[in-house]
């Protein structure tokens, strides 16, 4: 169910963003007096699922979940329609229209995705607000991995600030670190305050997941809640509702405690000590190879630590979300610099669709669906913007060479350019669902 929930919202979020982006292609279009033939959402090669004509326009859905497309007439796009583009330019045709008329309705899409990105972040800030974890908040201290304890971070560290920059939310260190290439980190370990250096090899390492700074959280009250498919606990006896108390008659005094137990246990026999309706349970188990009970609870922040909840009536959620899709905009471009670094080599981090539909929840959260959204239309938008022919980017860059030079590409130049780009585009998109079929198999 959890699966199925994180696919609607990913399809329904996309099918959002498709409209968006080609209405944005549709209404420059229309504006300017163009015709369009086609309106899609999804791709139609051979058949669409479903379609209906208004006016000159065809609207439908295609059955191949990529994307979507408006065709408009006298251009070489998707449709790859050569025998048109033989016969003489019609006043309702796009190679009719001006320099300037044609850039809007290229770049249509994009502004559309931008506009909406903002636009949903200011209805979220106005409906919901902004809560977040403060960073002074974070009571218990980090809790990292062995990465990053190699740079000197240790578990119950109290994060300061970063290159002496206090950062308010906590969960923008990480991003933070990575983005920004920061240098230093400034803690408070036991009531001293030492520096830590950020080596050069730490970025790359965060980006595949590993060295990440989260909250510390206390072990107890421990009342298992789930049990995974394989569960070694539930095998030997352990029920739903017990609570685990500790492990060998040790007690834990933090989360983490616990796991590096396990760990250190992994494939030896240990006794849970555990709570079953006030009465005391002691069951033996051994733990996977991956130290492992396969046993869960809920852990929910707002009981753990105070988080801070920021409202904005009307008036003040626009400057806000603008202000927030700014950043996100900036900060996604960080992120996609990094991708061509090969210091970071954040291209082996590449993902595809299941990388993108697992960051929805696995329980339909309307707040965190419209900012997951926002969020996908300014990648969609910075996507279509890239100079790549078959993108609304590779129009562009062909237009502006025709307005400095003052000569326009051949429409065969444009055909081969078109089929040259799509192929990039394939090529990328098995690479990167590729990315997420290994990261499965490791798994």
């Amino acid at each position: 169910m959890t699966i199925l929930i994180k696919i609607l919202q990913f399809i329904m979020s996309l099918s959002i963003l498709v409209i968006i982006h080609e209405f944005g292609h549709f209404t420059m279009a229309k504006l300017f007096k163009t015709r369009v033939e086609k309106f899609y959402l999804f791709f139609d090669p051979w058949f669409s699922i479903f379609k209906y004509k208004k006016g000159e326009t065809e609207y439908g859905v295609g059955w191949l979940p990529l994307g979507g497309y408006v065709k408009i007439s006298g251009m070489i796009d998707e449709s790859m329609d050569k025998e048109q583009m033989k016969l003489p330019p019609q006043p309702y045709e796009f190679r009719s229209k001006t320099s300037w008329q044609r850039l809007l309705i290229m770049t249509g899409g994009v502004i559309f995705n931008f506009i909406s990105a903002m636009l949903i972040f200011i209805f979220v800030l106005f409906a919901w607000g902004e809560t977040y974890l403060p960073t002074s908040s974070v009571k218990y201290g980090i809790v990292t991995d062995s990465v990053g304890y190699s740079i000197g971070l240790r578990n119950g560290d109290k994060i300061i600030s970063i290159d002496n920059q206090k950062i308010e939310n906590f969960h923008d260190i990480t991003s933070d670190i990575v983005l920004n290439n920061r240098k230093t980190i400034q803690v408070d370990r036991d009531g001293v305050n030492l520096n830590i250096e950020i080596p050069r090899e730490y970025v790359p390492k965060m980006l595949k997941g590993k060295g990440q700074i989260d909250t510390r959280i206390p072990f107890g009250p421990y009342v298992i809640e789930s049990f995974g498919k394989k569960s070694a606990a539930r095998t030997a006896g352990v029920h739903l509702n017990d609570e685990l108390i500790g492990i060998d008659d040790k007690k834990f005094t933090y989360y983490d405690e616990f796991q590096k137990y396990l760990l250190e246990n992994k494939g030896h026999s240990i006794v849970l000590n555990l709570s079953r309706s006030g009465q005391p349970q002691n069951i033996s188990v051994t733990p996977d190879t991956l130290g492992a009970l396969g046993i869960g609870r809920s852990v929910i922040l707002s009981q753990i630590f105070d988080l801070k909840t920021v409202k904005y009536g009307f008036f003040k959620s626009f400057p806000a979300g603008i202000d927030k899709g700014l950043k996100t905009i900036s900060d996604y471009l960080k992120q996609f610099k990094l991708i061509f670094s090969k210091h970071t080599k954040g291209y082996e981090s590449l993902g595809g669709f299941i990388t993108i539909g697992s960051i929805f929840p696995g329980v339909w959260d309307w707040q965190r669906f419209w900012n997951l959204t926002a969020f996908l239309s300014i990648i969609l938008a910075v996507m279509n913007i890239l100079p790549i022919p078959a993108l609304d980017g590779g129009h562009v860059l062909f237009l502006l060479f025709e307005v400095i030079t003052g000569k326009k590409p051949s429409d065969k130049f444009l055909e081969y350019a078109q089929i040259a780009g799509m192929i990039l585009l394939l090529a990328l998109l098995l690479y990167a669902n590729g990315n997420d079929v290994l990261k499965l198999l490791k798994h």
